[in-house]
């Protein structure tokens, strides 16, 4: 068998001078999250020039991919290596196999999945191999049969080239056509030793992942304002010890939900571009591209979320904070959000300043978390109901909020309390909704994610109201200066 023969990546790394960190399981965890921030920070800042449509560098990278940014996915080749790889036949068993590599080719020019065999050790590994003009690297994370973990990287373009070997070893056996395509994508990036300057550069981005401070310890609503004072380290390390099995389960669920959605989008999306479908046809072809973006979107979040729990200290990759618009964020998101209520027979009212200041978060991160937000939110609310969407200036803050009113505009609220939905716990991370057989990101995990794009999300109960949600925005500097005026 051929996985006895060729070396793992992680065979290659250790016996070269690669990095390498003998420690935990959990500081392994932690390194890799560390590094793959850097990494895309340091690719974000290098393609920063470059054109989104000209392909600027090739990533193999296991067991899925591994950035989603859309600066990066736009310019880079990306393919993911998995030991159960989404069959597109089970889609189309009406079409040729010859048929459905052209349509792979077409709907995809970014992204390919490879499979491996469940025997192979690269099965246990995450690895990611990035080839660009600028510099070569590969990471891998290793962990064996004793649960066991270690870390290693390296700049190295010998190393990197082994480890490529090894890869293309496999591609060659399972898929020959595809591995002279590689080969020569790689063949592009010459092998040349990176310039010293990004080597300094990635290693700056680790001090700053590293030494980042903590995020704000999320206090319990109902223990009022009172704070325990922990040590960090320990209740990091206990969070993620706890948290690490059902992170797994998540990131390979979402994994292998989004691969088959997005393939389907994709095909939907190809389909619609043609001219001589039935009106009705094309109807329904974008009912089910709609619904596929809504589950992919979800997914990710699912992932994003994994992804803080499994290293609570480290921000997220795709987190990094800008000044940005919120204005430009609510004129996409409303209109979704008005949908999901329409679709529930809910009513939905958006208040807003006549002029939206300036706010410092990440624009992708915050459309998508406020939209899951939204949909989990009208889940828990009774048909009839309405929701009532405010922003005001705070201080130097934003606040955002989110209630619900059960009856109709002006009257008293009633005298009876109103019922919170009942919720019961899925692991660490997940909640489910017996009354709607909802499954969503639990409160606490939500609150993290809100936390990674600089924001605080708050949850009050109230009597006659029911459920109140509240996010918190930071202003930039200058939007704050302005309101003072």
């Amino acid at each position: 068998m051929y996985q006895w023969i060729l070396p793992s990546l992680s065979e290659i790394l250790a016996e070269s001078e690669a990095t390498v960190a003998e420690c935990s399981p959990m500081k392994a965890e932690r390194q890799w999250c560390v590094s793959l921030a850097a990494t895309e920070q340091l690719l974000t800042k290098s393609l920063a020039t470059a054109s989104p449509d000209v392909t600027q560098g090739l990533v193999l990278a296991a067991p899925a991919p591994l950035f989603s940014q859309p600066t990066l996915t736009q310019s880079l080749q990306t393919v993911t290596f998995t030991a159960k790889p989404f069959n597109p036949l089970a889609l189309m068993p009406f079409q040729m196999p010859s048929a459905i590599a052209a349509a792979n080719q077409e709907m995809v020019p970014h992204e390919s999945v490879l499979s491996l065999l469940p025997a192979d050790p690269l099965a246990t590994e995450r690895f990611c191999l990035i080839f660009t003009d600028k510099f070569r690297l590969v990471l891998v994370l290793k962990e064996d049969k004793s649960g066991h973990k270690a870390f290693r990287f390296s700049f190295e373009p010998e190393v990197v080239q082994q480890a490529w070997r090894s890869l293309g070893a496999r591609v060659m056996l399972t898929n020959p056509e595809f591995f002279a395509e590689l080969d020569t994508l790689v063949q592009q990036y010459a092998p040349v030793a990176p310039d010293y300057r990004t080597v300094i550069h990635f290693s700056q981005l680790l001090l700053q992942e590293l030494t980042e401070p903590e995020a704000n310890k999320e206090v319990s609503e109902s223990s009022g304002d009172c704070q325990q004072k922990t040590e960090p380290q320990t209740l990091d390390t206990e969070r993620s010890r706890s948290a690490v099995p059902d992170v797994e389960l998540l990131q390979a669920f979402a994994h292998e939900v989004r691969t088959p959605l997005t393939t389907i989008r994709t095909l939907t999306r190809l389909l619609l571009k043609r001219r001589d479908l039935p009106a009705n046809v094309t109807s329904r072809l974008e009912i089910i591209d709609h619904e596929c973006t809504e589950q992919i979107d979800r997914m990710e979040l699912l992932f994003k979320a994994a992804e803080l729990e499994t290293c609570p200290s480290v921000k997220s990759p795709n987190t990094q904070l800008t000044a940005m618009s919120l204005d430009q964020v609510l004129r996409q998101s409303v209109p979704r959000w008005q949908q999901a209520a329409q679709r529930r027979n809910l009513t939905l009212d958006v208040v807003l300043p006549q002029q939206l200041p300036t706010v410092v978060s990440n624009p992708n991160m915050l459309d998508q978390i406020l939209t899951g937000l939204m949909e989990n939110f009208t889940r828990s609310l009774p048909p009839g109901s309405h929701i009532q969407v405010q922003v005001i200036p705070a201080g130097d803050q934003l606040k955002l909020q989110l209630s619900p009113q059960f009856h109709c505009k002006g009257s008293n609220p009633a005298s009876g309390n109103v019922t919170p939905p009942i919720r019961k716990a899925l692991g660490q991370l997940l909640m489910f909704q017996p009354e709607t057989g909802t499954i969503s990101l639990n409160m606490a995990a939500t609150k993290h994610l809100f936390q990674a794009i600089g924001g605080k999300l708050i949850v009050r109960q109230r009597q006659h109201y029911g459920e109140v949600l509240t996010i918190f925005l930071p202003l930039e500097v200058t939007s704050k200066q302005k309101l003072k005026l």
